[in-house]
């Protein structure tokens, strides 16, 4: 069997094969291959992050692994191998190529029955799950709900609000190990992505200061054949991106509106469905989304090495 590759750059069409690869494993598992941080990291090289691949004997790349944060001890990586080319020991190549970065844990998008086996054989025990819940949109979720007394609502202005929104974001998930990390290029290469919207950032003031967020996702094929103010049929799914308060204005019933100005926003657009993603620790997170009819639909799992 061939050494895996390790590089700290990836050009263009290798980039191409790579994406193609993730295709391929989409369609066969119903999960994304990766997640969005880890997708955006290939191309030029990023400071603390390793790509790895693995290739068949005439030369076609059948497998993929990133570990981003290489050398440190939050070193983490997700792995991928093309479906024709599974249980020929490329996965099992690729966990040890990461582990030799320093990797400590890495993600299982769906928590696939083959994934389960690999973090066993690697010695890797489940340390945190990411629950992707669901629900249904129609024309009764498109109005916007009343906001507590002294509270307003606005879209997000790039450039003004970029500094706000790192701040105030910063704050929200401070002992988020992702989220919370986010600095103002990681926002502004988002605004540079062809799904971003501006008023799909909700932003909730009280006096004249930005206390709360509500960011949503919609990629552009998702309301390719249903335009907004169109009436008919709905079509594609939304993202409940990511919402953040706040801590000094937590507790003052602002989660609920928050939510629903978001579902509101995206069941404007004709979307089907809204997902979203939670942390199976945040309890408290998962019943304010179960309330509004949000269900679990799949599940991501973290497997790491005991410390």
């Amino acid at each position: 069997m061939a050494p895996t590759e390790r590089l700290t750059a990836v050009g263009d069409d290798l980039a191409a094969d790579v994406r193609a690869l993730w295709g391929r494993a989409h369609d066969e598992d119903g999960v994304a291959a990766v997640s969005e941080a880890f997708a955006l990291a290939l191309g030029p090289a990023r400071e603390g992050v390793v790509h790895l691949l693995r290739r068949s004997g005439d030369g076609t790349l059948v497998g993929y692994g990133q570990v981003s944060s290489a050398g440190t001890a939050d070193a983490v990586a997700e792995l991928v191998v093309d479906p024709p080319a599974r249980r020929a020991g490329h996965g099992r190549a690729l966990l040890d190529a990461a582990l030799a970065h320093g990797t400590r844990s890495v993600w299982a998008h769906g928590d696939l029955d083959a994934a389960q086996a690999l973090a066993a054989a690697g010695g890797l025990t489940r340390t945190r799950s990411l629950h992707r819940m669901t629900r249904p949109l129609t024309d009764a979720d498109a109005q916007d709900p009343a906001l507590p007394d002294g509270y307003t609502v606005r879209g997000f202005r790039p450039g003004p609000d970029d500094e706000t929104w790192v701040r105030l974001n910063a704050a929200a998930f401070a002992d988020h190990p992702e989220q919370g990390r986010l600095t103002l290029a990681d926002l502004r290469e988002r605004m540079a992505q062809d799904w971003f919207d501006p008023d799909g950032l909700l932003l909730l003031e009280r006096g004249g200061r930005v206390v709360a967020f509500h960011w949503t996702k919609v990629e552009p094929e998702a309301v390719a054949s249903h335009a907004p103010g169109m009436t008919g049929a709905r079509h594609g799914s939304g993202e409940v991106y990511a919402v953040g308060v706040d801590p000094a204005a937590q507790g003052h019933g602002l989660g609920g509106p928050l939510t629903a100005l978001g579902v509101a926003h995206l069941a404007r657009r004709g979307l089907a469905e809204v997902e979203l993603y939670v942390d199976g620790d945040n309890v408290r997170a998962q019943r304010t989304y179960e309330r509004f009819g949000f269900t679990d639909a799949a599940v991501d799992v973290q497997y790491s090495l005991s410390r």
